[in-house]
């Protein structure tokens, strides 16, 4: 768990990165622009945490589990009514006060996301009412999602402009800092260096002038092993499931997770080494079928078994 979502789940009031919902009902319209708006205006004002489970003065009441939220969901609402594809966000349970709720951490957006469509909600068969409006930007101001003013636009291109900055400054240290006869490669601004999905596929070749990539430490790219990874699952599951080393065995040769370097590293005489997103690929498997753990025990032992016979038909 990051220190942000730690300090989110023991934060006693709402603050601008941090929201909370008492309770989130996917059927309600007013209820998913609400989520849209509140999401839109931390990812604009520098990303945040949004909390459902919790009331308006801090006191958990909790959520059913498991919450109808699909991040596939919230992705389309928010292009619907921006025309833009964000998705830096993760839906994660957890646990807060001993009681199960769910977190939204929404990352930082590139550019401010503007509204191109109103967020209108019925109120009965003659009227509506709206959530916000078409061409609206919306910030965070203290604890509110708002309309953005000139002083929010300004703040987030100086923002910006910071960050430009020292990715330049980090750039120019790199480059006083090289050694003696060291090559330094200008790398095209989509290629990305990240132990995740987003990070760019590259080709391994021998041409002296072809640009230079390194690669990535194994401990940066997986860094868990499997005692971690159980620890790190069930910690996502937050008591809906408790996992032990067998499941993750199971997995590991069901699902051909060794053949994986996404989620699976492994060198000579050494135990595996496993990444981030093979924890939450668990995770996610699980959300989508609550047997997905049994049914892969019953694979596992279905191949054992298998094996056995082989081994006695040869003896």
């Amino acid at each position: 768990m990051n220190s942000a979502l730690e300090l989110a789940l023991s934060a006693p009031c709402e603050d601008r990165a941090l929201d909370f919902k008492r309770s989130f009902d996917s059927r309600c319209q007013r209820e998913w622009l609400e989520i849209i708006k509140d999401i839109v205006a931390m990812a604009n004002s520098g990303g945040g945490v949004l909390l459902i489970g919790v009331d308006d003065d801090g006191r958990t009441v909790g959520v059913e589990s498991p919450l109808l939220l699909d991040p596939a969901d919230i992705t389309n609402k928010i292009y619907k009514y921006t025309e833009c594809q964000f998705y830096d966000f993760r839906v994660v349970p957890a646990k807060r006060d001993g009681q199960s709720v769910f977190v939204i951490q929404i990352g930082a957006a590139s550019v401010p996301i503007i509204f191109t469509k109103p967020g209108t909600y019925s109120l009965d068969s003659k009227s509506q009412d709206r959530v916000f409006s078409a061409g609206a930007v919306y910030f965070r101001h203290g604890a509110k999602s708002e309309p953005g003013n000139t002083h929010d636009l300004r703040h987030f291109f100086e923002q910006q402009l910071e960050a430009t900055r020292k990715s330049w400054l980090d750039g120019i240290a790199k480059v006083v800092e090289a050694p003696a006869g060291a090559r330094i490669a200008v790398l095209p601004p989509e290629v990305q260096h990240s132990p995740g999905p987003v990070a760019t596929p590259i080709r391994i070749v021998d041409d002296p002038s072809a640009p230079a990539y390194y690669a990535m430490r194994v401990d940066d790219t997986h860094p868990y092993r499997q005692k971690e990874v159980i620890e790190r699952v069930n910690e996502q599951l937050a008591g809906r499931r408790v996992i032990n080393s067998h499941h993750i065995i199971s997995i590991r040769r069901v699902h051909g997770v060794q053949k994986n370097i996404k989620f699976c590293y492994t060198l000579n005489f050494t135990s595996p080494r496993y990444s981030q997103e093979f924890i939450d690929w668990i995770a996610d498997q699980f959300d989508k079928n609550e047997r997905f753990f049994d049914e892969a025990k019953q694979q596992f032992d279905a191949i054992k078994a298998e094996a056995r016979k082989v081994a006695s038909d040869i003896l």
